[in-house]
């Protein structure tokens, strides 16, 4: 076949293929509706759908459908099955909103000796602030200043103090100076106080009664379902001489389970498993049905206590922070303690949270895990429930021979007056049974290069001190029995002898974290010491670690110093965090 019939017979073939395609019948009508449905988008709206951000969340897809127009989907939206983002010019995703609520407060300042030589605060067992922290790290983000509370860190482990022999002293108190890790022409005093171990037999019985947030606001898994489970863990744990309730509140307050006896477990727990959220946040109605069930179910000299778990977002009723505070102070005078348990995050109130549980002479505790659960409600369960000593306070003076200035690392929510220390009418912090609280003072040696305030010019000149000059500090603690008014008073000189020129382990550890709250502060009290440093320095301190909580931390360092190195240290206004107006004296 030569070239001419070749091109001959494929414009014959041609010729067929087209008379086919025009004389094909037209289209059925759902075979048309069909067709409309996968039309491609025009490339305009194509275009626009490139360029556009990311889709939002889901709240935010459903309102910006109620106010957009109807735009056909891209092809590529059905092929991956992702909603994609109609082309609406200007628009752009709302940023998810942070409600949560920390009180402000600035830090305790350097303090020169030869002007305000004493020091007081009441000493506080809460830990929620490290565990609130640690779930904005784990998280991805660096925390707000104010949700950073140094004690809280520094209190969250256990630094191996020896306890009191028995309950009639309740607690022991250990004492030591070495040079700061930050700057070795200071020193760092730690007051390290063991709370009494009461054996389990002798652990009294309990009226527990937990107050639960079920408003719409629990509903996600890091709030009603993590309580949930949470609670599930105490249930073995109750004996019959001990007593349970439940109250729920949302809309409005009811009893999900009346004063029941600890052993009767299958009826705790289903009351726990039919809790569902939904409705607003009643608190003020809840709290006042929960001291009813636990003044209702009262044992005299037993533990009576009620627990609130909450996101801390109280957005109906008398929702006055002070005003709940008097009535939670009131109510603890008849013998019916307070503690806090806080959940979840972008609304939660910390600053309620915590007032709360000071005004109720109880603990506040986040829990950011089920294991952190388990720890505060069964590991942990005799100190966070059972107080062995009251109103305990701290009062440190310097001797101006030995000491220039001196700085309290937190406790700032916790300071008191110098005439406070005698008033047993002034409350402060309580001790739970085999609790350990640290208090860290950064030092100033007299004559070192490192002091930081310049003396006054008319002061009168240093007179020889009364006390011996091997005494740096004297060191008074007071406190009361659970069933006493009166105060009791113990103290103590803090001498040469416990100045040491190597920093044990456990204050190498708590110095370490101390630094970490202190960084993400803003590190002013550093000089310069990185997360680096404090990661390496808590790593060599990690010691015995049997539940792996140093290593945690050791992680924990790690982790932020990883989120700072790409992006600064958030500030309250960079995050949406809401500061409430509460300024600690």
């Amino acid at each position: 076949m030569n070239a001419k019939s070749m091109l001959y017979l494929l414009l014959t073939a041609l010729l067929v293929v087209l008379t086919g395609c025009s004389t094909t019948s037209p289209p059925s009508a759902a075979e048309r509706d069909k067709t409309a449905q996968l039309k491609p988008t025009p490339p305009a709206a194509n275009v626009a759908d490139a360029v556009a951000p990311p889709p939002p969340p889901p709240v935010a897809e459903m309102q910006a459908d109620a106010i957009a127009p109807a735009v056909p989907m891209p092809q590529r939206a059905l092929r991956t099955n992702v909603m994609a983002t109609p082309p609406v010019y200007g628009w752009q995703p709302p940023a998810m909103q942070n409600r949560e609520h920390y009180a402000h407060y600035e830090d305790n300042p350097v303090q020169r000796v030869a002007e305000h030589p004493v020091s007081t605060f009441g000493l506080d067992v809460d830990t929620g602030s490290y565990t609130n922290v640690r779930r904005m790290i784990e998280q991805g983000r660096l925390p707000p200043h104010d949700a950073v509370r140094a004690e809280e860190f520094i209190n969250y482990f256990d630094y191996g103090y020896t306890p009191p022999k028995n309950r009639s002293q309740p607690f022991s108190v250990t004492t030591e100076i070495a040079p700061a890790p930050w700057n070795p022409e200071r020193q760092l005093l730690l007051v390290g106080v063991q709370g009494y171990r009461v054996p389990a037999k002798d652990i009294p019985a309990a009226n527990l009664v937990f107050l639960v947030d079920t408003s719409g606001s629990m509903t996600s898994p890091d709030k009603l379902p993590l309580l949930k489970a949470s609670l599930r863990q105490i249930v073995p744990k109750l004996r019959h001489r001990d007593r349970v309730a439940i109250v729920t509140y949302a809309g409005s307050a009811g009893i999900a389970l009346p004063s029941t006896p600890g052993d009767q477990h299958a009826r705790i727990l289903a009351a726990i498993d039919a809790m569902q959220p939904g409705g607003s946040t009643n608190g003020q109605a809840g709290i006042e049905l929960a001291y009813a069930q636990a003044r209702q179910g009262f044992i005299k000299g037993g533990v009576n206590r009620v627990i609130l778990a909450t996101d801390g977002d109280f957005n109906v009723g008398r929702t006055g922070v002070q005003a709940l505070t008097d009535e939670i102070a009131d109510k603890r005078r008849s013998g019916i303690a307070l503690s806090t348990l806080g959940f979840g995050t972008g609304n939660y109130n910390d600053a309620m949270a915590v007032r709360l549980a000071d005004a109720g002479n109880g603990s506040h505790h986040y829990i950011d895990s089920l294991g952190e659960g388990r720890r505060v409600l069964v590991d942990e369960m005799a100190q966070t429930l059972l107080t062995i000593a009251k109103d305990v306070k701290v009062q440190v003076e310097f001797n101006p021979a030995r000491v220039s200035e001196y700085r309290l690392i937190g406790y700032v929510k916790r300071k008191l007056r110098r005439e406070d220390f005698n008033n047993d009418k002034v409350d402060a912090g309580d001790i739970g049974a085999g609790a350990n609280v640290t208090a860290l003072y950064e030092i100033t040696p007299t004559g070192s290069v490192a002091a930081r305030i310049d003396p006054l010019r008319y002061a009168p000149q240093d007179r020889e001190t009364r006390a011996s000059s091997r005494e740096i500090a004297w060191l008074r603690l007071r406190y009361k029995q659970p069933e006493q008014t009166r105060s009791r008073l113990i103290e103590r000189p803090i001498t040469d002898r416990d100045v040491h020129g190597q920093a044990s382990r456990r204050l190498r550890f708590a110095a370490a974290v101390a630094a970490f709250a202190d960084a993400l502060r803003g590190g002013k009290q550093l000089d310069g010491y990185t997360l680096h440093d404090i990661a390496a320095l808590a790593r060599a301190a990690r010691g015995d670690d049997p539940r792996g909580d140093r290593a945690g931390f050791v992680r924990l360092v790690e982790l932020a110093e990883g989120l700072q190195t790409t992006a600064a240290t958030p500030q309250d206004t960079d995050t949406g965090t809401v500061r409430t107006a509460v300024m600690y004296r």
